[in-house]
C-alpha cells in the first residue's frame, strides 16, 4: 500500500496592488459577515432546540444574496463564503464532540479559496474575481509539481498580507531510526535543559523590545478614541512590534524543534498546564514569552511527520525532587534551589536532574509501562494513559 503524502501549508508574503487590496478587504468583510450571520442563526435555532446544519446555512446564504441589504455579497467570489460556512460546521462538530468551546463570532481578516476559486500556473496565483496575479515573494520553493488544494489569504494586525498554500509535500517522511533519546525540561532561566546536560538559553524576545513596546502603547493611549487616522497609525506601530516579537520567537522555536526531532527517536517532555501557570501574576509574562505550549505543539506535529515518538510525563511526577542516581525522593524543593546534594553524595543541577528523571520515566513507559501516567504521542496520533503516580510534587 502506497504511503500518503503529508499535506503541508507554505506561507508567503505578498504585496497587493491598490485594486487587489480593496477586493481582498471587501472579501474579508463579506466572509466575516456571512460567518457571523450564520452563527447568529444557528445560535437562535439552538435556543429553540432546533438543529441547523451546513446545508441550511448554505440555503440562507442564497436567500441573503437576493436581499437589497446584503446584495453586496454577490460582488465577491462565492467560494470563500461557502468555505466559511464549512468552517462553522466544523466548529459546531467539534463543540458537540466536546473537543472545543462554543464557536465565537469571527473578527479575523482571512479568506479561504478551494480549487474552483483560484488558478495556479507557472508560479503565478490568480484568485477568482481578482484583477491580475498576486505579487508573491517566493521565499522558499514549493514541492516539485505541487498542486495546491486550498489557498488562504490573510492580513495580520501589522498590515502585512500573507498567502498560505496547502499542498502535498512528498519530501516529508519517516527519518532513519535511531537509538537516541532525550529528556527535555522547560524553564525560564534556560528555555530548555536536556538530559545530556546541554542548556539552551532563553532569548526573552519580549524583554528585548519591552521599552519600545511600552513607548508605542503610551502613544496609542494618548490618541483620541475612535477610528481616526492618528489612532490607526499608532495602533499599527504597536502591532508591528508585537509581530516582530512573535516572528523571532516562532523562528527560534522552529529551529529548536526541528533539530531535536532530527537528532532523537524518543523525546520526553513534561505535561504542563500552561493555562493555569500563567495565572501566576509574577511569572505570567515570562511564561507567555517562553511559549512552552507552542514548543510542545511544534515538537508533536514534527514528530508525527518524521516518525518520532513524543512522551509527555504527568505533571505530578516529582522530577526535580527525585535523585536520578539513587532514586531518593526529597520532601521539598523550593524554586530558588538550583543545585542540591543527595544523601548518596551526588550533587545535582536541578534542571539537568529533572531532565534525566523525565527521560528515565519516559523510557520506562515506552518499554514496559510505569506509574507516571504519561500521554504518549506517536506518529499515528494515538495516546495511552497510565496510572497516576502516588507521589506528587508540590
Amino acid at each position: 500500500m502506497a504511503e500518503t503524502c503529508v499535506k503541508r501549508a507554505f506561507k508567503y508574503r505578498f504585496y497587493p496592488t491598490d485594486a487587489q487590496a480593496a477586493d481582498l478587504s471587501r472579501t474579508f468583510g463579506c466572509v466575516r459577515k456571512v460567518y457571523n450571520l450564520a452563527l447568529a442563526a444557528r445560535t437562535q435555532a439552538w435556543a429553540r432546540q432546533e438543529r441547523v446544519n451546513y446545508n441550511a446555512t448554505s440555503a440562507m446564504l442564497t436567500a441573503w444574496k437576493k436581499t437589497d441589504e446584503l446584495a453586496f455579497l454577490n460582488e465577491v467570489s462565492s467560494v470563500p463564503l461557502q468555505q466559511c460556512l464549512r468552517h462553522l460546521q466544523t466548529a459546531f462538530t467539534n463543540f458537540f464532540g466536546k473537543r472545543a468551546k462554543y464557536p465565537r463570532f469571527k473578527s479575523r481578516k482571512s479568506a479561504e479559496y478551494t480549487t474552483s476559486g483560484f488558478r495556479f500556473r507557472d508560479g503565478k496565483l490568480l484568485l477568482a474575481k481578482m484583477t491580475g496575479p498576486l505579487d508573491i515573494v517566493w521565499s522558499r520553493p514549493l514541492p516539485e509539481g505541487a498542486k495546491p488544494s486550498t489557498v488562504t489569504v490573510s492580513q495580520d494586525p501589522a498590515g502585512r498580507w500573507f498567502v498560505s498554500i496547502l499542498c502535498d509535500d512528498p519530501g516529508i517522511g519517516p527519518l532513519v531510526l535511531t537509538d537516541a533519546a532525550v529528556g527535555i525540561d522547560v524553564g525560564l532561566d534556560h528555555l530548555l535543559t536536556l538530559s545530556t546536560g546541554e542548556k539552551i538559553a532563553n532569548p526573552r524576545h519580549e524583554r528585548r523590545d519591552r521599552s519600545r513596546l511600552a513607548w508605542a502603547q503610551r502613544r496609542l493611549a494618548k490618541k483620541a478614541k475612535g477610528d481616526g487616522a492618528n489612532r490607526r497609525k499608532a495602533r499599527r506601530k504597536v502591532a508591528r512590534i508585537h509581530t516582530r516579537i512573535a516572528d523571532r520567537r516562532r523562528d527560534h522555536l522552529h529551529k529548536l524543534t526541528t533539530r531535536l526531532v532530527r537528532e532523537n527517536q524518543t523525546l520526553v517532555i513534561e505535561d504542563l498546564t500552561v493555562r493555569n501557570m500563567v495565572k501566576n501574576r509574577s511569572l505570567a509574562r515570562a511564561i507567555s514569552d517562553a511559549a512552552w505550549s507552542d514548543f510542545r505543539n511544534m515538537l508533536e506535529y514534527k514528530a508525527r511527520w518524521y516518525g518520532r515518538d513524543v512522551v509527555a510525563v504527568d505533571r505530578f511526577f516529582p522530577s526535580s525532587r527525585l535523585c536520578s542516581a539513587c532514586g531518593t525522593l526529597r520532601e521539598k524543593m523550593p524554586l530558588h534551589v538550583r543545585t542540591w546534594t543527595c544523601d548518596c553524595g551526588t550533587t545535582h543541577d536541578r534542571d539537568v536532574n529533572a531532565a534525566c528523571n523525565l527521560l528515565a520515566a519516559g523510557l520506562a513507559v515506552t518499554v514496559c509501562g510505569a506509574g507516571v501516567r504519561p500521554q504518549r504521542s506517536t506518529p499515528g496520533g494515538q495516546s495511552a494513559t497510565k496510572q497516576k503516580t502516588s507521589q506528587r510534587e508540590p
